[in-house]
């Protein structure tokens, strides 16, 4: 058993067996006392829900890997769904064909990257700290939002559009298609691109990243407009699956992108995280949300749960570096 711990360890990273642990005990336990837990409308439901989220964890990803922030993940998420929207309903809304959708795509990922590439500019060059960056943007593109659609929702989308939100591909749902398409794309530009290695870098130390020669400000102009093209897909998906969009959907979800971050193992501090354990501690929390939602739960309840695990991983990882620290000094 510790040689497999061992070898998973080496070829995923140290917390991927912690937490495909973790996740089987979540599994027996409410196999156990949720009714329903494990049957395949259940995790049918798990599979629909969880690209929502995973999307959105990617974005807030490749930010503090470079040991930065990005607070406007959610409004930049809705001003490309509003987007997609305001360029369906010029053109028919419910009647609207392929093109409309396709330009408004095109349009709505537009929204998403220059939202990123602003605040990646303005913390580049102007070396303001990336949480109040992304506060102001985030600020910014709520009162737009809600100037621009006078606080209500906008619905009556063409009927095909379901098919990106609940269609499914050999039984595969296509927003978790979606999802994994982004999250291997993610994987593969972090390790095994120059520009991973550059945010790798830039999160451990920027300073020393720009001595040796890496152009940081490119680097980190490029970060927030990859964070920003992902919140447009998932504002994309978004107003596919619940076939309206407005400022704020989504909202509790910027602290379990965090959550989520945090539990994969990524650094909080920057220069490490990987996507694959952040994968799995998505898939960890949506099957916990899932189970207290059988039992009856209060999503306040699901909500609460997820902030005390937040704390619970902080407090793991503190009692972890103690432990490290007393084994090398011992040594």
């Amino acid at each position: 058993m510790t040689g497999l711990y061992r070898r998973l360890s080496a070829v995923f990273g140290p917390e991927v067996p912690g937490l495909l642990g973790f996740l089987v005990l979540v599994l027996v336990v409410f196999g156990v006392f949720a009714p329903n837990f494990l049957t395949g409308a259940n995790f049918g439901s798990i599979a629909f829900q969880l690209p929502e989220l995973g999307l959105l964890t990617l974005a807030m990803l490749m930010p503090i890997i470079s040991g930065g922030f990005n607070l406007a993940i959610i409004y930049t998420a809705n001003m490309a769904g509003l987007t997609l929207a305001f360029v369906l309903k010029q053109y028919g809304g419910v009647d609207a064909g392929y093109w409309p959708f396709i330009l408004g795509t095109v349009l709505a990922i537009g929204v998403g990257a220059l939202s990123g590439a602003v605040m990646g500019a303005v913390i580049a060059y102007v070396g303001a700290h990336p949480i109040l960056v992304s506060l102001a943007m985030m600020i910014f593109l709520r009162g737009l939002g809600e100037f621009l659609t006078k606080g209500g929702d906008i619905s009556g989308f063409p009927a095909w559009m379901a098919t990106l939100g609940h269609g499914t591909v050999l039984g595969i749902p296509v927003p978790l298609i979606l999802f994994l398409v982004c999250a291997v794309l993610w994987h593969i530009l972090l390790n095994h691109t120059r520009h991973g290695f550059s945010v790798r870098m830039i999160g451990s130390n920027i300073r020393a990243a720009g001595y040796s020669g890496l152009h940081t400000r490119r680097t980190l102009i490029l970060i927030y407009t990859l964070s920003g093209i992902m919140c447009a897909i998932a504002g994309i998906l978004m107003l596919s699956r619940f076939n309206s969009v407005r400022v704020g959907h989504g909202e509790a979800l910027l602290l379990v992108t965090v959550l989520a971050c945090f539990l994969g193992g990524v650094d909080p501090f920057g220069g490490f995280g990987r996507v694959l354990p952040v994968v799995i501690a998505l898939i960890v929390l949506q099957v916990l949300s899932s189970g207290l939602n059988l039992l009856g739960a209060n999503q306040h309840l699901s909500t609460a749960v997820w902030g005390l695990f937040l704390v619970g991983v902080m407090i793991l990882r503190w009692g972890a570096g103690r432990l490290s620290e007393r084994r090398r000094r011992g040594s």
